[in-house]
């Protein structure tokens, strides 16, 4: 880590947009990870397709596509990408008890899909939990995580299970 700085700060500590214009497009390609634990009971309603809100699963896969396609809107310093890939994977858990979502993104272009995946991934567990709140309030958001990372200058990136 040594000699390495933060590149979103200018010598004087100022904010700034990361300069991607000299970069090489490169195909990229991230991959976030979420969960909503939640008991067996709402689980099973939302497999069933019975909550009050409607499609559970569908609706927060279609906000966590439209989230990622945001992405430069929510987090200060991102770039606006064309966004080539977006899918969220949304799969129960028994033994959670609980949904696993899994945000992929990609691009052709000079930097990285990394906080597009992410947003997706939050996105689509905030919405989960506004769509059942009403059956369970306690649900809990966890392990939100960068899982993959793929082309760019710093390489491949795969995290430890």
């Amino acid at each position: 880590m040594k000699g390495r700085r933060l590149t979103h700060l200018g010598r004087r500590g100022e904010a700034r947009m990361v300069d991607v214009s000299k970069k090489p497009p490169t195909e990229r390609l991230a991959v976030a990870e979420g969960r909503v634990i939640m008991r067996k009971s709402t689980l099973d309603i939302v497999r069933k397709g019975d909550a009050k809100k409607g499609d559970v699963i569908g609706a927060a896969r279609i906000a966590g596509i439209m989230a990622a396609k945001r992405t430069h809107e929510l987090i200060p310093l991102c770039h606006p990408l064309s966004l080539t890939r977006v899918e969220v994977d949304i799969t129960p858990d028994e033994k959670l008890p609980g949904l696993i979502v899994r945000a992929t993104a990609g691009v052709t272009g000079n930097t990285g899909v990394e906080m597009e995946a992410l947003t997706a991934a939050s996105v689509a567990c905030l919405t989960v939990y506004d769509m059942v709140k009403a059956l369970e309030r306690g649900m809990r958001i966890e392990g939100l995580r960068l899982i993959e990372k793929r082309g760019g200058k710093s390489g491949h990136f795969l995290a430890e299970a």
